[in-house]
């Protein structure tokens, strides 16, 4: 689908891959732009716009945090060489290569238990896993901020999971002190001239949203919907995925192997200083 053919489609409509709603929407420029959000993983040799890095920050910094505890911070890489070597450690994607910008967002818990120590306190809490989801949760809200803004900009993203692949060899090539763990990444560039990405329709509400108590009633049903929008999404893209998203979402958790280096998680993170009591 062209980005003409977008703009004149409804917004709700490439959301969810279905006839957009008879009801009457409220839509404006921030609700459009939410729902027009789509993985970038194409971008032009151009340069990001000047304190367009500040701007982005700025907008992860207004995101909610936790007792305004803060306890997440990202690494900017810009810098070509040092970010071949992170792409090579975040499944060896080239498209983050080409990102003239790479963000790493990590759970910081170092920043608190260094004001602990200077205010003369234990800093007991921090060896509980309370905090790293604290810090887990701060950093996905400030990172979801981050993306926002980048597109507000005209900017591309790409958010990488993949950051967790060798979570040991990351931590040594950023440097990262104790207490400090990287969460995901996210590329971020000017999308190149005809990117052919495209909005990935999500779950139905209904199976999503739960009314009063948690309800699996017509789940079937919304599956079953669903593995045919993403068939016709798979193969409008050229995604060459095998069946349907039910198919794909098993495999990815089939074997141990499919976490492709994440299942030392747990055993990272107690190397790297977290409690998790």
């Amino acid at each position: 689908m062209t980005r003409a053919e977008n703009a004149l489609t409804h917004p709700l409509e490439l959301r969810y891959g279905t006839s957009a709603p008879q009801t009457e929407w409220v839509m404006n420029p921030i609700v459009a732009g939410i729902l027009a959000h789509k993985s970038v993983r194409k971008f032009a040799p151009t340069s990001l716009p000047p304190n367009a890095l500040e701007q982005i920050v700025a907008g992860a910094q207004s995101a909610a945090t936790s007792s305004n505890l803060q306890t997440w911070s990202v690494i900017a890489i810009q810098e070509s060489s040092h970010k071949d070597s992170v792409a090579t450690l975040c499944g060896n994607q080239e498209f983050i290569r080409r990102a003239p910008l790479f963000l790493v967002f990590c759970a910081d818990l170092a920043r608190l238990g260094a004001i602990s120590e200077r205010e003369g306190l234990a800093g007991e809490g921090l060896d509980y896993f309370e905090m790293f989801i604290m810090a887990t949760i701060d950093a996905g809200l400030a990172a979801q901020n981050a993306a926002l803004t980048a597109e507000s900009l005209g900017l591309g993203i790409c958010y990488v999971g993949a950051a967790r692949n060798n979570p040991r060899e990351l931590a040594t090539a950023l440097q990262l002190p104790q207490k400090v763990f990287a969460l995901f990444g996210m590329a971020i560039g000017v999308p190149a001239e005809g990117d052919s990405s495209a909005v990935k329709p999500r779950l139905p509400q209904a199976e999503i949203v739960h009314h009063e108590t948690y309800n699996t009633q017509g789940q079937e049903a919304n599956i079953a919907e669903y593995n045919a929008i993403m068939r016709k999404f798979y193969a409008s893209q050229n995604m060459g995925v095998e069946g349907d998203w039910s198919l794909h979402s098993a495999k990815r958790e089939e074997h141990v192997k499919a976490l492709t280096g994440r299942e030392i998680m747990r055993e990272a993170l107690i190397e790297r200083g977290f409690g998790l009591k």
